[in-house]
């Protein structure tokens, strides 16, 4: 009787769990390599903690790299509707809300680490923590795997140790680095969907202010992309989904010495017009009232003072009656396109996935199996590919894990 190809999968994340699964199911014999006292830590953290673990509308255009096809082969071999079958068997009913984020019914991100585990102990997979992989070599026809106190071969290695995003939880890049040491090479690495810090000298007295708004990204004085939604004032800069997209090709364009801005509109719903004629008969009615008051209801109050300092109107306190056309014409400016210097970033701990990592054109589309090294497949966040907020960069895991896992106990 043919020996089961044994297959060491590095990394017990999303990625490395599904890739364990897939492996054992297609006929594998796994030994699954985490660093940490357990499995899937990051996991616990996604959709604050309730685990966003997919999008119906899941695509390639939801994908970027520097080859953002590269994900087409790989999602198309579980798709969204295969994903939610599967897990749907391991017993997690799901919801779908608005935009088709897919979360697990109980609005818990235990339940789907629960029962990821659950099939890793069924299946047999052989499960060792604490096991920081600080070598790994192709010896023969086989791999050699090392790390502090241990080491082990294995015929085909799966590298799914992600990234560098959220260090507090696990990540370290390590990934990167032992692809590395097999001649792979790495596209430049950042934080992604990251709050950004702006220059904003207002950030302590608009720090906790929510708004709903039109966010547009400036590059080199050019529009570049624009998102729309709840936005969060910080004492650094500005925060909330919309910057979180936006943060990819900000940090992407910094990284390359252009300048970037963000563009606040307050009141995406309206015309300029519409908001200007609103101004003129508002403070008309309320011409004796103190024009910080006279504002009141139109938008979030703790923004007012900032905003009339903003249109260069010093006495916030004088009679609505008494503003010129011309300071009219400043706060509707300002209502409709308040912007913002990008100054950076919050560090990896703020991150929510690792823009850049390992270039996908050493890899099968088809497979994930290198290019250069026979038998190593790689995985999830370690790889060139980044997705969206919305259950998009779990998706990825999934179905590249999924991939790897498949091809790695078939090749």
């Amino acid at each position: 009787m043919t020996r089961p190809v044994h297959i060491a999968v590095i990394g017990g994340g999303a990625a490395g769990l599904i890739a364990a699964i897939a492996a054992v199911r297609a006929g594998g014999r796994v030994t699954l390599l985490e660093r940490q006292a357990r499995v899937g830590k990051k996991l616990l953290a996604t959709g604050n903690g309730r685990c966003n673990l997919s999008n119906l509308g899941c695509s390639v255009a939801h994908y970027h790299g520097s080859d953002p096809g590269f994900a087409e082969q790989v999602l198309a071999q579980l798709p969204v509707t295969a994903t939610l079958e599967l897990f749907h068997s391991l017993g997690v009913c799901t919801t779908v809300e608005e935009g088709g984020w897919v979360y697990p019914l109980t609005g818990q991100a235990s339940t789907v680490l629960d029962v990821l585990r659950y099939e890793v102990a069924r299946l047999g997979v052989t499960v060792r923590l604490e096991a920081p992989v600080e070598h790994l070599s192709r010896e023969g026809s086989s791999f050699l795997i090392r790390w502090p106190g241990g080491e082990q071969s294995s015929d085909r290695v799966i590298v799914a140790a992600g990234g560098r995003a959220a260090p507090q939880l696990g990540g370290t890049g390590d990934g990167v680095d032992l692809l590395q040491q097999l001649g792979h090479t790495s596209v430049s690495i950042f934080p992604g969907l990251v709050p950004l810090k702006t220059t904003c000298r207002h950030g302590r007295q608009l720090k906790g202010v929510k708004v709903a708004a039109r966010a547009e990204l400036g590059i080199g004085g050019e529009p570049a992309d624009c998102e729309q939604g709840e936005i969060l004032f910080t004492e650094y800069g500005l925060s909330g989904i919309p910057i979180l997209q936006l943060s990819l090709a900000a940090n992407r364009a910094r990284k390359q010495g252009q300048p970037v801005s963000v563009s606040l509109d307050l009141l995406p719903t309206w015309s300029m017009e519409q908001l200007e004629r609103h101004l003129v008969e508002r403070l008309s009615r309320r011409a004796e009232a103190p024009l910080d008051f006279a504002l009141v209801g139109l938008v979030h109050k703790r923004l007012i003072p900032v905003l009339l300092r903003e249109a260069s109107i010093a006495d916030v306190r004088q009679l609505a009656g008494k503003l010129s056309p011309e300071q009219v014409g400043r706060i509707a400016r300002l209502l409709k396109g308040w912007t913002f210097e990008v100054s950076g970033t919050l560090s990896w701990n703020h991150a929510q996935v690792m823009v850049g990592g390992i270039g996908t054109r050493d890899f099968d589309p088809a497979s994930l199996e290198s290019r250069l090294v026979q038998g190593l497949f790689a995985a999830g966040e370690v790889l060139d590919i980044t997705g969206d907020c919305g259950g998009f960069n779990l998706q990825w895991a999934w179905s590249s894990g999924h991939v790897a896992g498949v091809h790695a106990a078939g090749v």
